[in-house]
């Protein structure tokens, strides 16, 4: 994708330092950098805080910022600037995330401080399977045809396509059976509660 002219304009006005064109520029960027953050963290099965993505963002805008806009000097236009830009805060992020993990082995830092890594495997698989046991528990009061739709979506983690393969149905009808069975599943639990 090209530079579009919105871009290059946004970027002319921050490297000329004109007034409010840092403001215009974290406004259109920040999202994107928070999305980098969340999927860089996901990947990295790290769970972060609302203080942990501020510490990651504003590590990202030093960087921009850093010797007179370096950065954002060095920026060619051979991709979109969102394209640039992704790549740039994915290595400052991963570096700050990696610094945090060896501060953590080293016992510099505490591994309850706001980065932490996703609780204990033990744990995961205990809720995987107690999860499962209560699927397959609401299951069992849906119609059958509906309850195999369920059991190879959210069990065997088929896809639509691989469900209306296996059981000769439209791909198009899963996602409102999917959506029924899920209703109907709620209001049964709902009822259980209240008794």
């Amino acid at each position: 994708m090209a530079l579009t002219d919105i871009d290059k304009n946004l970027l002319k006005r921050c490297l000329a330092e004109e007034p409010g064109a840092w403001k215009d520029f974290v406004d259109r960027f920040i999202g994107l950098f928070t999305h980098v953050i969340h999927h860089t963290a996901h990947a990295r099965s790290i769970r972060v805080t609302d203080n942990d993505i501020d510490d990651l963002l504003s590590e990202v805008f030093l960087v921009l910022l850093a010797n007179d806009y370096r950065v954002l000097r060095n920026f060619r236009g051979q991709s979109s600037l969102a394209t640039y830009l992704t790549v740039v805060s994915r290595r400052v992020i991963v570096k700050k995330m990696v610094e945090r993990r060896m501060a953590e082995a080293l016992g510099h830092v505490s591994t309850s401080s706001r980065i932490e890594r996703v609780s204990d495997e033990q744990t995961r698989q205990q809720q995987a399977l107690e999860d499962q046991e209560e699927i397959q528990n609401m299951i069992r009061q849906l119609p059958p045809a509906d309850a195999q739709i369920v059991e190879q979506y959210h069990l065997q983690g088929k896809s639509y396509q691989q469900i209306s393969s296996d059981l000769d149905i439209p791909e198009n009808s899963i996602g409102p059976t999917l959506s029924r069975a899920r209703n109907r599943m709620r209001e049964n639990k709902s009822r259980t509660r209240t008794l």
